[in-house]
């Protein structure tokens, strides 16, 4: 479950990226009232995490296949 969470909120950072690079929208920033607003550096630190968190599935699918063999 908490992979899915991570996973979502990776989607969520990345549509905010990609708007932010082609339209130069910030989509964060206007839902939460700006860059600033502390609900929107909840969200951005959230994100990040989630980045981190993903790193370990790199890993886990080999685990898994490694567990089955």
């Amino acid at each position: 479950m908490l992979d899915r969470i991570a996973l979502l909120l990776l989607i969520v950072g990345g549509v905010n990226w990609g708007l932010l690079g082609i339209f130069q929208f910030d989509l964060v920033a206007f839902i939460f009232g700006g860059q600033a607003a502390i609900i929107s550096r909840i969200v951005y630190v959230l994100v990040g995490i989630s980045a981190v968190w993903c790193i370990s599935l790199f890993f886990k699918e080999q685990d898994l296949l490694e567990a089955r063999s």
